[in-house]
C-alpha cells in the first residue's frame, strides 16, 4: 500500500506540482485548498504526512496543525510547512504548533522530495 500524503495549499499550481512530484515517486497524494478541507480529509483519509501552507483563507496552517496535533486520531500525522512566511518568528511558530519541518517558498521540489523520503521512510514495494 502506498504511503499517503495530503498537500494543502490555496494555490492550485503548487498543489498540482507537488502532486505530480510525489505521485511519480509512488506516494498516494490528495490535495486540499483550505484549512477546513484539510481537517476533513485528514480525519477521513488519514494521511501519514501533510505538506501545509500557512497563509490560506479561513483557517491558516498554524491552526490546522494545532488542531491535527490536538486530536488523538490525527496527532501522529507528520507535518511539513511549505510557506512564503520565512522570517525566524514564523519558523519558530511552525515548530511551536507541532510542525516537523519547515520549508520556505520559493522552494526546490527535489529538496521537498528528499525531506518527504526521510520523514516517511523507505517505500515498501
Amino acid at each position: 500500500m502506498a504511503k499517503k500524503i495530503l498537500i494543502v495549499d490555496d494555490e492550485p499550481a503548487i498543489g498540482r506540482l507537488l502532486k505530480m512530484t510525489l505521485s511519480v515517486e509512488g506516494y498516494d497524494v490528495h490535495t486540499a485548498t483550505s484549512g477546513f478541507e484539510a481537517l476533513e480529509q485528514a480525519a477521513s483519509w488519514k494521511p501519514q504526512l501533510v505538506v501545509l501552507d500557512v497563509m490560506m483563507p479561513g483557517l491558516h496552517g498554524y491552526d490546522v496543525c494545532r488542531k491535527l496535533k490536538a486530536e488523538s486520531h490525527t496527532k501522529g500525522i507528520k507535518i511539513i510547512f511549505l510557506t512564503a512566511r520565512g522570517n525566524p518568528a514564523d519558523v519558530k511558530e511552525g515548530f511551536a504548533v507541532g510542525g516537523d519541518d519547515y520549508i520556505v517558498k520559493p522552494f526546490d521540489p527535489e529538496e521537498l522530495l528528499e525531506k518527504v523520503k526521510v520523514m516517511m521512510g523507505p517505500m515498501v514495494v
